[in-house]
Protein backbone atom coordinates (compact mmCIF):
# COMPACT_ATOMS: atom_id res chain seq x y z
CA UNK A 1 0.00 0.00 0.00
CA UNK A 2 2.92 2.31 0.68
CA UNK A 3 4.18 1.68 -2.84
CA UNK A 4 0.73 2.49 -4.21
CA UNK A 5 0.57 5.76 -2.27
CA UNK A 6 3.98 6.68 -3.64
CA UNK A 7 2.62 6.44 -7.19
CA UNK A 8 3.38 2.86 -8.24
CA UNK A 9 1.32 1.85 -11.28
CA UNK A 10 0.63 -1.65 -9.97
CA UNK A 11 1.09 -5.17 -11.32
CA UNK A 12 3.84 -5.34 -8.70
CA UNK A 13 4.79 -8.45 -6.73
CA UNK A 14 6.40 -8.10 -3.32
CA UNK A 15 7.80 -11.35 -1.93
CA UNK A 16 9.29 -11.81 1.54
CA UNK A 17 11.37 -14.66 2.91
CA UNK A 18 9.59 -14.18 6.23
CA UNK A 19 7.10 -11.79 7.84
CA UNK A 20 7.30 -10.45 11.38
CA UNK A 21 3.70 -9.21 11.37
CA UNK A 22 1.93 -11.65 9.05
CA UNK A 23 -1.83 -11.51 9.40
CA UNK A 24 -4.93 -13.13 8.03
CA UNK A 25 -8.59 -12.21 8.01
CA UNK A 26 -9.91 -10.06 10.86
CA UNK A 27 -6.35 -9.25 11.90
CA UNK A 28 -5.57 -12.81 12.97
CA UNK A 29 -1.92 -13.82 13.20
CA UNK A 30 -0.52 -15.60 10.15
CA UNK A 31 2.54 -17.75 10.83
CA UNK A 32 5.28 -16.68 8.39
CA UNK A 33 8.46 -18.74 8.94
CA UNK A 34 11.32 -18.93 6.41
CA UNK A 35 10.74 -21.65 3.83
CA UNK A 36 7.14 -20.71 3.06
CA UNK A 37 5.86 -18.36 0.37
CA UNK A 38 4.71 -14.89 1.48
CA UNK A 39 3.74 -12.88 -1.59
CA UNK A 40 1.59 -9.82 -2.23
CA UNK A 41 0.37 -8.52 -5.57
CA UNK A 42 -0.47 -4.84 -5.99
CA UNK A 43 -3.07 -3.93 -8.61
CA UNK A 44 -4.30 -0.42 -9.35
CA UNK A 45 -7.90 0.05 -10.55
CA UNK A 46 -8.21 -3.63 -11.52
CA UNK A 47 -11.97 -3.39 -12.18
CA UNK A 48 -15.01 -1.15 -11.79
CA UNK A 49 -15.49 -0.71 -8.06
CA UNK A 50 -18.71 -2.68 -7.87
CA UNK A 51 -16.80 -5.69 -9.28
CA UNK A 52 -13.60 -5.51 -7.23
CA UNK A 53 -14.80 -8.18 -4.77
CA UNK A 54 -14.65 -10.70 -7.63
CA UNK A 55 -10.87 -10.33 -7.65
CA UNK A 56 -10.59 -12.67 -4.68
CA UNK A 57 -12.09 -15.53 -6.66
CA UNK A 58 -9.74 -14.96 -9.60
CA UNK A 59 -6.75 -14.87 -7.24
CA UNK A 60 -7.95 -18.01 -5.45
CA UNK A 61 -8.30 -19.94 -8.69
CA UNK A 62 -4.86 -18.80 -9.81
CA UNK A 63 -3.34 -19.98 -6.53
CA UNK A 64 -5.09 -23.34 -6.78
CA UNK A 65 -3.86 -23.92 -10.34
CA UNK A 66 -0.35 -22.92 -9.31
CA UNK A 67 -0.37 -25.64 -6.65
CA UNK A 68 -1.98 -28.07 -9.11
CA UNK A 69 1.05 -27.52 -11.34
CA UNK A 70 3.34 -28.63 -8.53
CA UNK A 71 1.24 -31.55 -7.27
CA UNK A 72 0.28 -32.87 -10.71
CA UNK A 73 -3.42 -32.03 -10.39
CA UNK A 74 -3.81 -33.79 -7.04
CA UNK A 75 -7.54 -34.47 -6.66
CA UNK A 76 -7.38 -33.79 -2.91
CA UNK A 77 -6.95 -30.06 -3.54
CA UNK A 78 -9.99 -27.83 -3.13
CA UNK A 79 -10.85 -24.20 -2.54
CA UNK A 80 -12.84 -23.10 0.51
CA UNK A 81 -15.12 -20.10 0.23
CA UNK A 82 -14.08 -17.50 -0.33
CA UNK A 83 -10.49 -18.42 -1.22
CA UNK A 84 -8.51 -20.66 1.16
CA UNK A 85 -6.76 -23.68 -0.35
CA UNK A 86 -7.25 -27.07 1.29
CA UNK A 87 -5.64 -30.45 0.77
CA UNK A 88 -7.68 -33.36 2.12
CA UNK A 89 -9.47 -30.86 4.35
CA UNK A 90 -6.28 -29.33 5.80
CA UNK A 91 -5.38 -25.71 5.14
CA UNK A 92 -2.49 -25.30 2.73
CA UNK A 93 -2.73 -21.64 1.73
CA UNK A 94 -4.60 -18.48 2.62
CA UNK A 95 -5.43 -15.31 0.73
CA UNK A 96 -6.18 -11.87 2.11
CA UNK A 97 -7.40 -9.00 -0.06
CA UNK A 98 -7.30 -5.37 0.99
CA UNK A 99 -8.15 -2.21 -0.89
CA UNK A 100 -7.85 1.52 -0.32
CA UNK A 101 -8.72 4.66 -2.22
CA UNK A 102 -5.57 6.66 -2.89
CA UNK A 103 -5.36 10.47 -2.57
CA UNK A 104 -5.51 10.80 -6.36
CA UNK A 105 -8.72 8.75 -6.51
CA UNK A 106 -7.21 5.50 -7.79
CA UNK A 107 -8.17 2.24 -6.09
CA UNK A 108 -5.25 0.16 -4.81
CA UNK A 109 -5.87 -3.55 -4.26
CA UNK A 110 -3.38 -5.86 -2.59
CA UNK A 111 -3.78 -9.63 -2.73
CA UNK A 112 -1.66 -11.26 -0.04
CA UNK A 113 -1.00 -14.98 -0.57
CA UNK A 114 0.60 -17.30 1.96
CA UNK A 115 1.46 -20.90 1.00
CA UNK A 116 2.79 -23.48 3.45
CA UNK A 117 5.74 -24.83 1.46
CA UNK A 118 8.11 -26.29 4.04
CA UNK A 119 6.28 -25.72 7.33
CA UNK A 120 2.77 -25.59 8.68
CA UNK A 121 1.53 -24.57 12.13
CA UNK A 122 0.76 -27.38 14.54
CA UNK A 123 -1.13 -25.44 17.22
CA UNK A 124 -4.13 -24.24 15.21
CA UNK A 125 -7.82 -24.99 15.91
CA UNK A 126 -8.07 -26.49 12.42
CA UNK A 127 -6.02 -28.94 10.39
CA UNK A 128 -3.09 -27.56 8.42
CA UNK A 129 -0.54 -29.06 6.05
CA UNK A 130 2.36 -28.12 3.78
CA UNK A 131 3.58 -28.96 0.30
CA UNK A 132 6.56 -30.78 1.81
CA UNK A 133 4.21 -33.12 3.69
CA UNK A 134 1.99 -33.67 0.65
CA UNK A 135 4.79 -34.14 -1.89
CA UNK A 136 7.05 -36.07 0.46
CA UNK A 137 10.01 -33.83 -0.40
CA UNK A 138 10.92 -30.14 -0.04
CA UNK A 139 9.19 -27.63 -2.32
CA UNK A 140 10.85 -24.21 -2.43
CA UNK A 141 8.86 -20.96 -2.23
CA UNK A 142 10.70 -19.84 -5.37
CA UNK A 143 9.22 -22.78 -7.28
CA UNK A 144 5.75 -22.01 -5.98
CA UNK A 145 6.10 -18.35 -6.91
CA UNK A 146 7.09 -19.20 -10.48
CA UNK A 147 3.90 -21.22 -10.85
CA UNK A 148 1.85 -18.60 -9.04
CA UNK A 149 2.97 -15.63 -11.12
CA UNK A 150 2.27 -17.46 -14.38
CA UNK A 151 -1.14 -18.69 -13.21
CA UNK A 152 -2.06 -15.24 -11.92
CA UNK A 153 -1.33 -13.64 -15.29
CA UNK A 154 -3.50 -16.26 -17.00
CA UNK A 155 -6.53 -16.06 -14.71
CA UNK A 156 -6.49 -12.26 -14.35
CA UNK A 157 -6.62 -12.11 -18.13
CA UNK A 158 -9.64 -14.41 -18.13
CA UNK A 159 -11.34 -12.37 -15.40
CA UNK A 160 -10.74 -9.25 -17.49
CA UNK A 161 -11.73 -6.78 -14.81
CA UNK A 162 -15.06 -8.50 -14.25
CA UNK A 163 -16.11 -9.15 -17.84
CA UNK A 164 -15.05 -12.79 -17.50
CA UNK A 165 -16.33 -13.49 -14.01
CA UNK A 166 -18.75 -16.17 -15.16
CA UNK A 167 -15.79 -18.26 -16.35
CA UNK A 168 -14.03 -17.65 -13.02
CA UNK A 169 -17.20 -18.58 -11.14
CA UNK A 170 -17.63 -21.82 -13.11
CA UNK A 171 -14.02 -22.83 -12.49
CA UNK A 172 -14.29 -21.93 -8.81
CA UNK A 173 -17.41 -24.06 -8.37
CA UNK A 174 -15.70 -27.01 -10.08
CA UNK A 175 -13.00 -26.89 -7.37
CA UNK A 176 -15.18 -25.92 -4.37
CA UNK A 177 -14.87 -27.70 -1.03
CA UNK A 178 -18.15 -28.66 0.61
CA UNK A 179 -20.42 -27.86 -2.31
CA UNK A 180 -23.76 -29.62 -1.85
CA UNK A 181 -23.03 -30.50 1.78
CA UNK A 182 -24.18 -29.16 5.14
CA UNK A 183 -22.02 -26.32 6.41
CA UNK A 184 -22.16 -23.59 9.01
CA UNK A 185 -21.07 -20.02 8.42
CA UNK A 186 -19.94 -17.87 11.34
CA UNK A 187 -20.79 -14.22 10.76
CA UNK A 188 -20.04 -11.23 12.96
CA UNK A 189 -23.28 -11.49 14.93
CA UNK A 190 -24.51 -15.06 14.35
CA UNK A 191 -23.87 -18.44 12.79
CA UNK A 192 -26.13 -19.90 10.15
CA UNK A 193 -26.32 -23.49 8.90
CA UNK A 194 -27.58 -25.11 5.73
CA UNK A 195 -26.63 -26.77 2.48
CA UNK A 196 -24.00 -24.98 0.42
CA UNK A 197 -25.75 -24.72 -2.95
CA UNK A 198 -23.59 -22.39 -5.05
CA UNK A 199 -22.08 -18.94 -5.29
CA UNK A 200 -24.11 -16.34 -7.13
CA UNK A 201 -23.11 -13.96 -9.92
CA UNK A 202 -21.43 -11.65 -7.39
CA UNK A 203 -19.62 -14.37 -5.43
CA UNK A 204 -22.01 -14.54 -2.47
CA UNK A 205 -22.35 -17.97 -0.85
CA UNK A 206 -25.88 -19.35 -1.32
CA UNK A 207 -27.05 -21.40 1.66
CA UNK A 208 -30.32 -23.33 1.79
CA UNK A 209 -32.05 -24.47 4.96
CA UNK A 210 -35.59 -24.95 6.24
CA UNK A 211 -36.06 -21.18 6.43
CA UNK A 212 -35.28 -20.74 2.73
CA UNK A 213 -32.32 -19.47 0.77
CA UNK A 214 -29.75 -17.11 2.27
CA UNK A 215 -27.07 -15.14 0.39
CA UNK A 216 -23.94 -14.57 2.51
CA UNK A 217 -21.37 -11.92 1.64
CA UNK A 218 -18.79 -12.62 4.38
CA UNK A 219 -18.12 -15.19 7.08
CA UNK A 220 -16.02 -18.16 8.17
CA UNK A 221 -17.10 -21.52 6.75
CA UNK A 222 -17.15 -24.70 8.83
CA UNK A 223 -17.88 -28.07 7.26
CA UNK A 224 -20.61 -30.08 8.92
CA UNK A 225 -22.92 -28.88 11.71
CA UNK A 226 -21.54 -26.21 14.03
CA UNK A 227 -19.20 -27.69 16.59
CA UNK A 228 -18.33 -30.60 14.35
CA UNK A 229 -14.77 -31.88 14.94
CA UNK A 230 -14.26 -31.94 11.15
CA UNK A 231 -14.80 -28.19 10.87
CA UNK A 232 -12.11 -26.15 9.15
CA UNK A 233 -11.97 -22.47 10.08
CA UNK A 234 -10.65 -19.68 7.92
CA UNK A 235 -7.59 -17.75 9.00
Amino acid sequence: MARARSGDSGRLWVVASTQTKGRGRHGRVWSSPPGNLHASLLLIDPAPRHRVAELGFAVGIAALHAVHGILAKDQSLAIKWPNDLLHAGAKLAGILLESATLPDGRLACVAGIGVNCRWHPADTPYKATSLAVIAGSPVSPETVFEHLSAAMMHWLKIWAGGDGFEAIRAEWLSQAAGLGTWISVARSTQSIEGVFRTIDATGRLILENKSGTVAIEAGDVFFGPSGSPTSVAGV
